[in-house]
């Protein structure tokens, strides 16, 4: 099994490429060991040390670490981690959670605004390897939860209002603004 990394635009994520599916559907964003002990992979790559951050898209996994630590020394054991799991055949979580089911049918302008983050932001976001989820839309305000590499990353507050702000104000005139929350 041959892996591939790529860098991202948040210094302290990496994305890792296994070149296999890693989510059959959906995404899964682990922001501690305590969250992560649904995935074997997860808590594997939580007990190397500096690691911060886990986060599973498509096909592949995105770790954070550390301002401290330097990924010379991260990136084998976590390249050693990814490889160990696919190459074992477990299961990369322990219980597939469903999405949570709405209240109904979304309103035409959230079901627009969900419509353009699926077609044209997640998909330029997942190969920065990360991930940008639809929360709320009220009073004019999107609200949405960065996962993976968009989470901390320095440059997620510009793509948050100069990208995804604009494009869904032009498109949706509802729109007043976006903002990020956990």
């Amino acid at each position: 099994m041959f892996i591939q990394t790529e860098q991202t635009p948040n210094p302290n994520t990496l994305k890792f490429l296994p070149g296999r599916d890693v989510m059959e559907r959906g995404t899964a964003d682990f922001a501690s060991p305590a969250t992560a002990e649904r995935s074997p992979l997860a808590l594997s790559l939580f007990a190397i040390e500096g690691v911060t951050r886990v986060f599973f898209g498509a096909d592949f996994v995105t770790v954070g670490k550390g301002g401290d630590v330097d990924w010379a020394v991260l990136k084998p054991q976590v390249l050693a981690a990814i490889m160990d799991h696919f190459t074992s055949g477990a299961a990369l979580l322990r219980d597939q959670v469903e999405a949570p089911a709405g209240n109904g049918e979304d309103s035409e302008v959230v079901a627009q605004i969900k419509e353009l983050l699926d077609t044209r932001v997640r998909p330029a976001v997942a190969n920065d390897g990360g991930d940008i989820v639809f929360r709320r839309f009220e009073d004019g305000i999107v609200y949405l939860h960065m996962q993976g590499s968009c989470s901390g990353c320095p440059s997620s507050r510009a793509t948050l209002k100069h990208g995804i702000e604009n494009m869904l104000r032009y498109y949706v005139p509802e729109v007043q603004s976006v903002q990020a929350v956990d």
